[in-house]
């Protein structure tokens, strides 16, 4: 990030691997306002979801439209939000909103990740989709701006790593 541009920044990953804790935490340490993917889904999307139906391109695709406008009002006074983004045109999508998006990956084995979204509570993604998920997943390609982070630490770690690499680029 420039020194004059405030980070615009897309905290993504597979669900559970911490998306909204270390969003949180990021927004916080960079000053900036927070937003939760998951407010942005239609109803017909949650329920989907909640059914354990996968969603395709067309249900992600007013839920991305939604996500990028959030981007878009935030291009100057910068923001993190949380988004799954396991795709690059998804994340191409996004990118295309604002001229300074990052990507961090917040990136864990299916072992720990399982465990995590076994343990969670009240969230309406069923365990029995994240090996959709993990069949979607594109990982960051060189040319996309952004970092993979390690989730293996605690929250409060894994923002600092997500931090310096978003102070470093």
């Amino acid at each position: 990030m420039s020194h004059n541009t405030a980070p615009l920044v897309v905290i993504m990953g597979v669900s559970a691997s911490g998306k909204t804790t270390v969003g949180q935490l990021l927004a916080q340490r960079l000053g900036v306002p927070y937003a939760e993917a998951d407010d942005f889904h239609p109803a017909a999307n949650v329920a989907k979801m909640r059914e354990g139906h996968p969603l395709d391109d067309e249900d992600r695709r007013p839920w991305l439209d939604e996500i990028a406008r959030w981007l878009a009002d935030h291009a100057d006074s910068g923001g993190v939000v949380s988004c799954s983004a396991l795709k690059r045109r998804y994340r191409d999508r996004l990118a295309s909103a604002a001229r300074h998006v990052f990507f961090l990956h917040l990136d864990g084995s299916r072992e720990l990740i399982a465990a995590r979204i076994t343990a969670r509570q009240g969230h309406f993604m069923p365990p029995g989709l994240l090996d959709t998920q993990f069949a979607d997943l594109e990982p960051l390609g060189n040319d996309e701006a952004g970092a993979a982070i390690p989730i293996n630490g605690t929250p409060q770690e894994t923002a600092a790593l997500a931090h310096d690499a978003v102070t470093s680029s």
